[in-house]
């Protein structure tokens, strides 16, 4: 399989994310987080957007980072744990690990495996205890239920779920294991609707207070938040927050964020990579609201302490609530792109971009984008509908600068095509407040949260857990 397939598996653990939450439903900006069944800290897991809605930029194929122009465990079979009677072996503790390998690229530091192993195992109990909850709590669940998500993770890297096996088994995971993921998300949500929803209640005066708040912060800035989220005792702090550092040592060497708070986050925003929605900081505990203050997008912070625990935060972006930001507006876009023979030099291809880069300053509109195609042997693709905050930070800027009928600076690499965006419409959306029924829900969301990380906490305390 070659390096783009792999990639292409790396999201097995998004689509895993993506599956739970679209089962449970997930608020505007959750302010408050409880624990899911990636409830310890595990490996690195599958790179991704940290929001669960799918990009409008998909077709257009960009990279995330454009360039602008101008290994196998072998598995041992041994109990590591009996969980209330349940074996988990070491067997599962490393087709887990494989598994995440998988999804980060198969790169896990090589220093960090004894540890990473451990917290997989953390991860495994805490799957196992949710599981038998569910069970306890007479909530049924079906085989077919797993073979469907199974085949929407296969269906997302382009095989079918006798090839996603091949390839698992190959690089010394399986199917079992990914299946049994599979099955402590669904059976945690499932018990999450039937054991704790159902005992939430907001209020209307609720609602509309916080509408009103709203109102009053017009014009303030708000940012959109990722958070990974550790449980502390006070006797387990200072070993917490040593693992969060070297969480965000691998961060600020390039791991993603997403990928790594849906393995490593204590709580249910884990499911889709840590994302806390759109928040303002008064709506975070206060330690967190005064570093959030310090934030710029793409920032990540230090470790916080904050009772229960410590965080990590990252910034994806920020805007002035109820304000009109240019960075809102729906695109209609044309992409051209050239192609080169493998092994052509940056040298031997300077002279081509730069042509190609003049050609486009004088493209003369949309209607003129077919005929810089066909000049330059290139392929066009026409995308509407697309948000500008969807595209690269480096082609915002670039959008932010145009008119309609410009074309930006070609971008890309010479593996995977140059290209250029010629602009062909623009419509700037002004922006609404949330919905009573959106309020509600973000309500009910914090204290499910909050509930449900009480009680797995309760499934921990009460379990009978024997290591061998």
């Amino acid at each position: 399989m070659n390096s783009r397939a792999l990639a292409g598996v790396a999201i097995v653990a998004a689509l895993l994310g993506s599956s739970a939450a679209a089962q449970k439903g997930k608020s505007a900006a959750p302010a408050s987080k409880a624990p899911t069944a990636a409830s310890a800290p595990a490996a690195p897991s599958a790179p991704s957007t940290t929001s669960s809605a799918p990009s409008t930029t998909q077709a257009l194929k960009l990279p995330q980072n454009p360039q602008i122009f101008g290994n196998g465990i072998p598995s041992v079979i041994k109990a590591t744990a009996i969980v209330n009677g349940d074996v988990i072996t070491q067997t599962d503790v490393d087709q887990r690990v494989a598994l995440l390998a998988i999804a980060n690229g198969g790169e896990i530091p090589q220093s960090e495996l004894e540890s990473i192993r451990q917290q997989v195992l953390r991860n495994l109990i805490d799957e196992t205890l949710q599981i038998q909850a569910a069970k306890t709590e007479k909530i049924e669940w079906k085989q077919s239920d797993i073979d469907r998500t199974v085949e929407r993770v296969a269906a997302g890297v382009k095989q079918n779920p006798d090839q996603l096996a091949k390839f698992l088994e190959s690089n010394g995971s399986s199917i079992r294991s990914l299946r049994r993921q599979i099955e402590g998300e669904i059976a945690w949500q499932r018990l999450q609707r039937a054991k704790i929803e159902s005992g939430v209640s907001v209020g209307d005066e609720e609602v509309k207070a916080v509408l009103n708040k709203l109102t009053a912060s017009k014009g303030t800035e708000e940012y959109h938040v990722g958070e990974i989220f550790l449980s502390a005792t006070p006797d387990t702090q200072a070993q917490t927050l040593a693992n969060a550092n070297k969480i965000l040592e691998q961060l600020r060497n390039g791991a993603s964020f997403a990928g790594y708070a849906r393995q490593y986050s204590e709580a249910s925003t884990a499911a889709v990579g840590g994302d806390l929605g759109w928040v303002r900081p008064e709506q975070l505990p206060a330690p967190l609201a005064a570093t959030l203050k310090q934030m710029t997008p793409g920032s990540v912070s230090n470790p916080i302490q904050i009772p229960g625990g410590v965080s990590i935060l990252a910034v994806q972006d920020t805007r002035k609530i109820l304000t009109r930001d240019p960075r809102d507006a729906v695109l209609s876009l044309k992409q051209i792109s050239i192609s080169f023979p493998k092994g052509t030099t940056r040298q031997a291809a300077e002279p081509i971009v730069a042509r190609f880069a003049e050609a486009g300053k004088a493209v003369g509109g949309c209607g003129g984008a077919d005929k810089l195609a066909t000049d330059f042997h290139g392929e066009i693709v026409q995308q509407d509908g697309v948000k500008m905050r969807d595209l690269p930070p480096a082609l915002q800027q670039m959008m932010l600068q145009m008119q309609v009928g410009q074309a930006t600076q070609p971008f890309g690499s010479l593996d995977e095509g140059v290209r250029t965006l010629v602009l062909c419409g623009r419509d700037e959306v002004d922006p609404t407040a949330p919905s009573y029924d959106e309020v509600y829900s973000q309500l009910n969301e914090e204290r499910v949260n909050s509930r449900s990380r009480r009680y797995l906490r309760d499934l921990r305390r009460d379990a009978v857990i024997e290591f061998r």
